[in-house]
This record gives structure tokens, sequence and C-alpha cells, in this order.
């Protein structure tokens, strides 16, 4: 199921979008604020697909939210705002916006950016993805690891890529098993209990080649979680 995070601070509309959203079976957190926003934007046991932030809010500002969480993963984030001048749209997405919907707007717009941003990877909106010495390319699929001035790289299966993505732009959180299998297997015929973690464990073998220890924890009966890079 898609989860949601919805920090809205006029509270009429805040409400009528969350009922909207769990008519169409979406699950929702809702915030009215942006300093609660924060909180469930950085908190290590929550996973959202899709996050719909205001711009004007009490507290942490739209724009400051879009900031601080370019700076730990990619979550897709379409803004809301009652400012529809260009330089704000710019303002907004430069700030890391991924979409942007001017109020008022209509139901049937909503859900298609909606739709269209919680299908969209991270490796549509950027070229490779980083954490800490590692850098992992989109295009090619590699992985590199700089450790005293040397790169080393591995290149990656499709299924390895799509696994190591979703744990990189999630570090040092909790990722069910489900959820892994949901992005990187579209047919239930893949989706056999012993298939994850056989591609888990390849991928760990491909990383011990790496001179940098990135290291796919296996969390029990819940699923795994990428531990920040360490040098070995």
């Amino acid at each position: 199921m898609v989860r949601i995070l919805l920090i809205e601070d006029e509270l009429d509309l805040g409400a009528e979008i969350e009922r909207l959203l769990q008519r169409e079976g979406y699950e929702i957190d809702r915030a009215t604020n942006g300093d609660l926003g924060w909180e469930f934007l950085s908190s290590p046991d929550i996973i959202y697909d899709v996050a719909i932030i205001d711009w004007m809010l009490p507290g942490i500002s739209g724009i400051e939210l879009c900031r601080r969480l370019r700076q730990q993963q990619q979550l897709p984030v379409l803004m809301l705002t009652a400012r529809n001048d260009i330089h704000d749209r710019v303002t907004g997405l430069d700030a890391g916006a991924d979409d942007y919907l001017a109020k008022p707007f209509s139901t049937i717009e909503l859900l298609a950016r909606i739709r269209a941003l919680s299908r969209r990877p991270a490796q549509f909106r950027s070229v490779e993805i980083k954490l800490g010495n590692f850098s992992l390319e989109v295009e090619t699929q590699v992985l590199r690891a700089s450790e005293s001035g040397k790169i080393s790289a591995v290149t990656l299966t499709r299924k390895e890529y799509q696994i190591l993505e979703y744990l990189m732009t999630h570090p040092s959180q909790i990722i069910p098993a489900d959820r892994l299998r949901d992005r990187a297997w579209d047919l239930e015929t893949d989706r056999a209990s012993n298939v994850l973690p056989a591609q888990i464990r390849l991928l760990r073998k491909k990383l011990s080649h790496l001179p940098i220890s990135l290291e796919v924890e296996n969390i029990h009966g819940i699923g795994y979680r990428l531990n920040p890079p360490t040098s070995i």
C-alpha cells in the first residue's frame, strides 16, 4: 500500500484531502505544522512513498522541509501553495519539490499528480545516488566506492540495483521484505519466499569486494536495513 505524508495547516482542506486519499486506498499520516511534519519525515521507523507539503506552514516552512529532506533522501514531494508566480514555482522546485500544485485545485488533478509521483522511482530524478563515499550510477547500474583517493567499482544486475537503490535512498531505515519484493519483482510467480534472501546474498558478495563496508543487515522476521558505510 502506498503511504503518504500530508503536511497542511488548513484544517478543513487537510481533512478533505485526507478523506479523499483514504477513499482511494492510500495510507495517510497528517501533520498540521512544519515541526510535526519534520518529525514524521525524519523518523527512521516510517517509510513514505510521497509527501504532500504546503508552502506556508507554522513552524518549519514547506520550502525548508524540502531542503532538509533532500539532504537525507529522495522522497517524491508534491508542493501545495496559493502562490502561483513563476518565481515562486522555481523557488519550490529548486528547494527539492518534484511537482507543484497551485490552490485551488481539482481532486482529479491532485490524484493524477500523486499517481505519477508514487510510481516514479528515484533514479528518474538523479543521475546518481550518493551515500557517504558511495555513488550508485543510474544509467550504468555501477556502484562506486572512493577510499583514500582510489575508486573501486562493481556492476550490479537489474535486481541487485533495484534493491540497493531503494536501500540507499532510505539509509538506516528498516525496510520490510515485502516492500523490497514489490520494488524488484512485478510478477507474483517471481516473488517466492526465498527469492529476495538469495538476491540479498548475491548483493552482499559484490559489496564485499569494495574497500569500504556497506552492510545490508537482516532484521529477522521484518526485513533489511542498510547501515551507514564504514571503512574496513
